[in-house]
């Protein structure tokens, strides 16, 4: 059974890899980078705020730092793949320099002061670099969709599959440890600090390299778009509408929420943040285990539902033909 779904995921991995030469039409192929863009951040903020139970509002950071490092070093000729790598460790210098003192706060003081220094880089950015992040024009030229979707794609498969790792690792136990009760784990000789170090740290990182991959796609936007609140606010609502501490809650969150992003964009336009944001307290009040919740719930009604009926079938009076007495079989 294992291996079939291995073998499943490799095969769904190959077809995601082989449409950039099969589609022609470069709407769909953006469509699916903005979805693979959103795994990426969702999947990445799940690692802090889902296995580890610390909710961050200012992951945003991570991401403008990232998107900032690369696209400064590109732009100055450095090849892309390192300028990639060094948006992401930056965001990781940063998250470690915050980390220590940051989760001295807790529950929604800690989402308060990660959102503070998130709003603090933003503005400090804002006036730094003022100017829009234009691509030269040779690099215009030369643009093409295809090497960012297999980046996109690429960083994706990577993050899912740590994230798969980690929640099977004896650190990613230590983690959830930690997110049930962070007092019952320093009891048990499990260092709070010191997983949440590295749960921010990982994600940060990955974090940082969708940055990256969104200053290598864009061709033009402002440096501080990149800090913009509306990054971390998406994670979260990502996160929570798939299901928190899984590891296909924030893939089906993050196409949930791309698809009827899109749809409510071309139908009702700027209203559609009020929607997302009514659904997004609609499902913490009455859904908190998100859309894999529900579905399981639903799988487990169904199994019960057809234990129920076979114990019915078994269990049905038949006649018998030698006396007339029913009988039970």
């Amino acid at each position: 059974m294992r291996n079939l779904k291995i073998i499943s995921i490799v095969l769904f991995i190959a077809v995601l890899a082989l449409l950039p030469t099969v589609i022609k039409k470069d709407s769909i192929i953006n469509l699916l980078i903005l979805v693979f863009l959103y795994i990426i951040l969702a999947s990445s903020w799940n690692i802090l705020g889902g296995y580890t139970g610390q909710v961050s509002l200012g992951h945003a950071a991570f991401f403008g730092l990232g998107a900032l490092v690369t696209r400064q070093l590109w732009l100055r000729g450095f090849p892309i793949l390192p300028s990639i790598l060094a948006g992401g460790l930056v965001a990781v210098v940063f998250a470690l320099l915050i980390g220590a003192p940051a989760f001295r706060l807790k529950g929604v003081y800690f989402s308060i002061g990660t959102l503070a220094l998130a709003q603090i880089l933003s503005v400090t950015v804002g006036n730094v670099f003022p100017e829009i992040a234009a691509l030269p024009v040779e690099d215009l030229i030369n643009y093409q969709i295809a090497p960012r979707y297999y980046l996109f794609l690429g960083l994706t498969v990577i993050v899912v599959a740590v994230a798969y790792i980690l929640v099977n690792s004896k650190l990613g136990l230590g983690m959830m440890a930690v997110r049930e009760e962070e007092d019952a784990a320093e009891s048990l000789g499990v260092s709070a600090l010191k997983h949440k170090l590295i749960a921010l740290g990982i994600s940060a990182f990955f974090t940082g390299l969708a940055g990256s991959g969104f200053a290598y796609y864009h061709v033009s936007y402002y440096y501080q778009f990149a800090f913009a609140p509306m990054w971390s606010l998406d994670m979260l609502t990502m996160v929570y509408i798939g299901g928190t501490g899984t590891i296909l809650g924030p893939i089906i969150g993050a196409v949930f929420f791309v698809v009827m992003k899109e749809f409510l964009v071309l139908n009702v336009g700027e209203y559609h943040l009020i929607i997302f944001g009514v659904m997004f307290v609609l499902v913490v009040l009455f859904l908190p285990g998100g859309i894999i919740s529900a579905w399981k719930k639903i799988q487990g009604a169904i199994i019960r539902r057809s234990k129920l009926n076979a114990g019915k079938r078994v269990d049905t009076p038949m006649l018998d033909s030698t006396n007339g007495k029913e009988k039970n079989y």
